[in-house]
């Protein structure tokens, strides 16, 4: 019979499937900043569009000239743009954001950005995923202080699925958050052997002691992965058939979340990737491909979510760390630019599109000024959909956009 310590080294180390993300020695040496639970029942799925999402070519200004005029082979049509207004449009991809706008169940925010525009993917996304500069602050996740900060006694309130690192968005100081890669393979591992799955529920029943600050971390870890094994146990085999989620990895990934929603899981969090939007060159095609896919996956999404009886609590929201320029480059392609629109979906949405497109006759270094600061969408949903004060988890001040009436 094995150890303790063991078999908690062994169950931990021999699962691929799941990481348990976060900050050791934040966790060892920082002190707790619980707040009270929220009572909201609300959801939020983040959806991250890794490159740099070309702005112009997914919301269209099809009313002006200057788009056409600096897209010389990537502009889109006006007679294929899928028009909202007068002035703007869907890429003849997006029919199912189409559809979802038309219903109430899509908000639009444009020309969102930050000050001082960097582009540099890495330093970028930085600031998204933690509302701050670095320089300004420790590392942790905007989400993360929201796990540390109000919803550190739940038992799993936030997870990442799908592949690659967790984001720093969700990296805490206190609570460990999983990284899911597969349903089918997790539940392989953590099944394999029903004496290891009786030892581990046995090993979890005896609290370690207060002072063993180290074995209290590797103790809640397990104890998060049996309570999500438990659980996977009980959500049925994808249904990816019957909503036409496609084939691809978020298509995957959104109809395993939504399956996660609807198994009763508390999960407030949940966080997944779209990756390849950094189009330099030959961009039409696979700009269209990526467009295509995201908007199959969450209208797909949406559909399951709303025959669940849970589509009046869960709010997607999708970012990309900026746009491109406004100029398209001698490869096709566009370089990296800055201002861009950010997306949300969902039927207690209230606005369809917030703010107006920012203006082709006065750029930045020939990129769009940004009109709305990122850090207000955080702040609207923070505080108009968890029900957390904004002020405790950006370190500033910065008024909602709207999104919720």
């Amino acid at each position: 019979m094995n150890t303790r310590r063991t078999f908690l080294r062994q169950t931990l180390a021999g699962s691929a499937a799941i990481s348990l993300a976060g900050s050791l020695p934040g966790f060892l040496l920082g002190a707790s900043r619980r707040a009270n639970l929220t009572n909201s029942d609300n959801v939020l799925v983040v959806i991250q569009l890794s490159g740099g999402n070309d702005g112009l070519n997914t919301v269209i200004p099809y009313g002006d000239d200057a788009y056409y005029e600096n897209r010389f082979t990537l502009a889109i049509p006006k007679s294929a743009t899928l028009k909202i207004d007068d002035y703007i449009g869907f890429h003849p991809a997006l029919r199912g954001f189409d559809r979802l706008l038309q219903n109430g169940q899509m908000s639009i925010v444009q020309g969102v950005g930050y000050p001082n525009p960097n582009r540099s993917h890495f330093e970028s996304m930085d600031l998204w995923h933690t509302a701050h500069r670095i320089s300004e602050s420790e590392k942790l996740g905007w989400l993360g202080r929201c796990v540390d900060s109000v919803y550190s006694q739940a038992d799993l309130p936030a997870i990442h699925y799908g592949e690659g690192l967790q984001p720093l968005a969700l990296r805490t100081e206190n609570k460990p958050i999983p990284t899911i890669r597969s349903i089918q393979d997790f539940r392989l591992n953590l099944n394999r052997q029903q004496e290891s799955r009786q030892l581990l529920a046995t090993v979890m029943k005896r609290k370690p002691g207060s002072e063993n600050t180290l074995l209290g971390y590797i103790h809640e870890s397990a104890d998060v992965a049996l309570r999500m094994s438990q659980r996977l146990e009980d959500i049925p085999e994808s249904l990816r058939g019957k909503y036409g989620y496609p084939g691809s990895a978020l298509g995957r990934n959104m109809s395993v979340i939504a399956q996660l929603i609807g198994s009763g899981l508390k999960t407030k969090i949940y966080y997944t990737m779209l990756d390849g939007f950094d189009t330099h060159s030959n961009q039409a095609a696979a700009h269209q491909s990526l467009l295509t896919d995201f908007s199959d996956s969450i209208t797909a999404f949406q559909q399951e979510i709303a025959d669940q009886g849970n589509n009046q609590r869960v709010t997607v929201f999708a970012f990309s760390e900026f746009g491109r320029r406004v100029r398209e480059n001698a490869s096709h392609g566009t370089d990296h630019g800055s201002a861009a629109p950010v997306f949300l979906f969902g039927s207690a949405l209230k606005q369809r599109v917030i703010g107006d497109h920012p203006s082709f006759q006065s750029l930045d270094e020939g990129d769009l000024k940004f009109k709305i600061d990122y850090r207000r969408v955080y702040a609207d949903l923070l505080k108009n959909w968890l029900s957390i004060d904004p002020a405790t988890i950006l370190l500033s001040d910065h008024q909602a956009v709207g999104l919720f009436g």
